[in-house]
């Protein structure tokens, strides 16, 4: 349960409902509740906890009928206006940036994971998330400086 409020924070940042990311960690704590004999003692829970909360997120994925509905910017941006400018430009260039680059630089940047366990939650190599940081702080970089995103950027 400590772990419910990141993993919900997370959540939000895939899916474009509130009641989708509750859903989404819900079922997270489901299955880690199930399979909690699988944990193995000694290892980070927080990053065994996200990657349940990946492969659900993944699963849902599969049946988009189910999830994920978008939203158009223009609502995205009404609601953002309040919070200021430089909030709503930080959002913004977070949402242009791939689903693959978005989430290692939310888990190393805000979750404070490291490279090594980032790449164990998103199943890929360490060489693979250092790649995507660096892609996804310099298009983050480009976009908050006005410039468009580089073709390199936003094709991996």
């Amino acid at each position: 349960m400590p772990q419910c409020e990141r993993l919900l924070r997370f959540a939000r940042r895939l899916t474009s409902r509130d009641s989708d990311a509750e859903d989404l960690v819900q079922e997270t704590l489901l299955k880690a509740w199930r399979g909690f004999h699988q944990f193995q003692k000694g290892t980070n829970v927080r990053a065994w906890l996200f990657r349940i909360l990946m492969n659900a997120y993944y699963g849902r994925l599969r049946t988009p009928s189910l999830f994920m509905t978008t939203e158009p910017i223009e609502t995205v941006s009404a609601v953002c206006a309040a919070k200021g400018a430089e909030t709503l430009a930080v959002r913004q260039a977070l949402a242009s940036l791939p689903e693959e680059q978005r989430s290692a630089l939310y888990l190393v940047v805000v979750e404070g994971f490291t490279c090594r366990e980032t790449a164990d939650i998103l199943s890929v190599p360490a060489g693979t998330v250092m790649s995507r940081l660096s892609r996804a702080r310099d298009a983050m970089r480009s976009y908050l400086l006005h410039e468009k995103p580089s073709a390199q950027g936003r094709a991996r």
